[in-house]
């Protein structure tokens, strides 16, 4: 998930984080038809041994050019796209759909096993532009030893966020250079109407809200619950990350601590699902369209979990026993309809910008 990598994954799961070497060269996308260029925001991970599946049964050796968080990877991607840095573009969300397609940043194409995709996720049916890959929720997360010193029950809700007793306590990311800080704001829209939102932001800028660039920022070195805020000194015990941030608190702690760290406000989270697409003017589309297959195949989907800390979107995935016990999805999580985005998001961005940053 857009920014959401935990520094030990790295080392824990012998992850396969190819760099690219040299660009690609002639009319975009992998010269040679025996590479696959994925493009792809910094948190892409893959078991070594799964990539090793992939290229084994393909015959096609896979190339990873990393561009950025999630926002900076769809920009750069749109700004390339007549000569494509690769062939396969992963990590484009709901919430920044509707630039990418409004880009024409993709081709069609269905993946085989498309069919095994939950129907909630499915997107863009007629042109199957893009394919859904994985889903998660942007939530506050609370480092549980602040409040249970402080004898205060954390918050549950975007209510409760704007309370006297929370001031000065949690920390966001800036939402038009974040994914989770977008996320968190269409959250607000989604709770608090077109109107509302607007209010519901003075409120939490008056209650103290801190706002940093991006996820890595905010939550290893401010947030106070994480592994990494805790050397940091860091002193803000509320975060907008992701419900999946608990479970990974536990798999990746040294030494690995019994119960979650962190918990989740599940009042105050959003449904984020992430896409992949076969980039327009790919120069190998063939390979490109076995990529996305392998993406949507079972063996790829339940490898996602601890590796990008999200769920997967085929029917009959399993999901590790970690994830259950840790952190659960929210049940009833806010939600906007991609055309909602798409007709509102420039524009209140740059409201959000001059209400919390000016």
């Amino acid at each position: 998930m857009h920014t959401k990598t935990f520094v030990a994954a790295a080392v824990g799961l012998g992850l396969i984080t190819l760099s690219a070497c040299g660009s690609s060269s002639g009319s975009g996308g992998s010269a040679d038809s025996k590479t696959v260029t994925l493009v792809s925001h910094d948190s892409w991970a893959v078991s070594k041994n799964v990539l090793a599946d992939f290229e084994k049964q393909s015959g096609y050796k896979v190339r990873v050019l990393k561009t950025g968080d999630a926002g900076q990877a769809v920009n750069k991607a749109i700004l390339t796209k007549d000569n494509p840095q690769g062939d396969v573009f992963f990590g484009v969300d709901n919430t920044l759909l509707s630039r990418a397609l409004d880009n024409g940043l993709f081709q069609s194409y269905e993946a085989k096993g498309a069919d095994r995709i939950q129907a909630r996720y499915r997107v863009d049916q007629a042109k199957h532009r893009v394919t859904p890959i994985d889903s998660g929720d942007i939530c506050v997360n609370y480092d549980k030893a602040y409040f249970s010193k402080h004898k205060l029950a954390p918050p549950q809700s975007f209510d409760d966020l704007v309370k006297p007793a929370y001031k000065n306590l949690l920390v966001t990311e800036n939402a038009s250079t974040s994914s989770p800080g977008l996320g968190f704001v269409l959250g607000t829209a989604a709770k608090y109407g077109d109107t509302g939102w607007q209010g519901y932001w003075k409120k939490l800028k008056a209650n103290g809200v801190k706002v940093v660039d991006g996820w890595e920022q905010a939550y290893n070195e401010e947030f106070s619950g994480s592994a990494g805020g805790k050397k940091a000194k860091a002193d803000r015990p509320l975060v907008t990350s992701y419900a999946s941030s608990p479970p990974a608190e536990v798999i990746y702690g040294s030494p690995k601590p019994k119960t979650a760290p962190i918990g989740t406000s599940y009042g105050t989270c959003f449904r984020q699902i992430e896409y992949a697409g076969l980039l327009s003017n790919a120069g190998n589309s063939k390979g490109g369209k076995a990529f996305i297959d392998f993406l949507v195949g079972k063996e790829f989907q339940e490898d996602m979990p601890l590796n990008m800390f999200v769920y997967p979107v085929i029917e009959g995935a399993q999901v590790p026993p970690e994830f259950v016990k840790y952190g659960q999805p929210a049940k009833d999580p806010e939600t906007m309809a991609p055309n909602k985005i798409a007709a509102n998001r420039d524009q209140w961005v740059k409201s959000w910008t001059s209400l919390v940053l000016k």
